[in-house]
């Protein structure tokens, strides 16, 4: 559905995409992972023909990305921050963008106005960023097109809503549409997608089953104790035990939690703090340089 040979795409001196070659399968839901300015949405802009290789080529359904008009007969596009007509009203935007794409599905269109719990009657310019990115996604998933592309879609969603877009998701890998989701939210990624490539400074860095993506999880520890601290290092999961000071111990944490808080816990703590790194700093972590593969 998604096809790039050696895709590169240069502004001025800066590398944005270097040689990227990459291939989705139908009927995936596709996620292309990496921080912000990793090359993302370059990416995309690429693919939608709203930019122009420096080398390499793209295709889309078959078709070349460079034929623009034919390779939207079979997408529908979601991006990162959503422009409607500010004179229409929600109701209004749904329907001429139901009339300019592939097909759509009334039934399934007005179920996911309610579940996003969408107001129609508003216009355009009187929608919040979040309300936008409502109605771009409604009429994305409500239509027939056999690749939706979203680029960074939830960014202006709370948390509810994120769990109704997670779930049309599915529902569109049901009914056997393939999605490609650019997004750097690690979780996000990881709750819906089949297949992951990660990309970083513009490079592919990796293409790997979603259950791969697991072993970037980790959870950097720190307890303190008014006594000795307790021995950790062999202990599942456990891993770059740290005694900063005495009294002291840092660690990170891989899979399941229940060991390590066992033994912390028998120490008697005086207080212990847990943070999830970012996902840049996973990546640094994980991905040395921008060549070799999932550790």
């Amino acid at each position: 559905m998604v096809r790039t040979e050696g895709l590169c795409k240069r502004y001025g001196r800066t590398r944005a995409l270097d040689g990227l070659d990459l291939s989705v399968p139908a009927g995936q839901v596709f996620g292309f992972l990496g921080p912000n300015g990793a090359g993302k949405s370059t990416t995309i802009r690429l693919l939608l023909g709203l930019a122009r290789p420096s080398a390499g080529r793209a295709w889309v359904c078959g078709v070349p990305a460079a034929e623009v008009a034919r390779a939207h007969r079979f997408l529908a596009y979601v991006p990162a921050d959503v422009a409607l007509w500010p004179q229409l009203t929600g109701a209004e935007t749904l329907e001429l963008l139901g009339r300019l794409g592939p097909g759509v599905d009334p039934a399934y269109r007005d179920e996911l106005v309610e579940r996003f719990a969408l107001d129609l009657s508003t216009p355009a310019r009187a929608y919040s960023s979040g309300n936008r990115q409502k109605v771009a996604l409604v009429a994305a998933f409500a239509t027939r097109a056999p690749l939706l592309v979203l680029d960074e879609p939830t960014s202006g969603l709370d948390p509810l809503m994120e769990q109704q877009f997670r779930a049309a998701v599915r529902e569109a890998r049901e009914r056997g549409q393939t999605v490609f989701l650019s997004s750097h939210q690690l979780a996000e990624v990881e709750a819906i997608c089949d297949r992951v490539a990660i990309l970083r400074s513009g490079r592919l860095v990796d293409v790997a089953e979603v259950t791969a993506l697991r072993a970037l999880h980790r959870t950097e520890v720190e307890a303190g104790f008014g006594g000795a601290v307790p021995v950790l290092d062999d202990l599942p999961g456990v891993a770059d035990v740290e005694v900063p000071a005495p009294g002291r111990v840092r660690f990170t944490l891989t899979g399941p939690p229940g060991p390590a808080l066992q033994v912390l816990a028998s120490a008697g703590p005086d207080y212990l703090r847990v943070r999830e790194p970012g996902l840049e700093e996973i990546f640094l972590g994980y991905y040395g340089s921008t060549n070799g593969g999932m550790r």
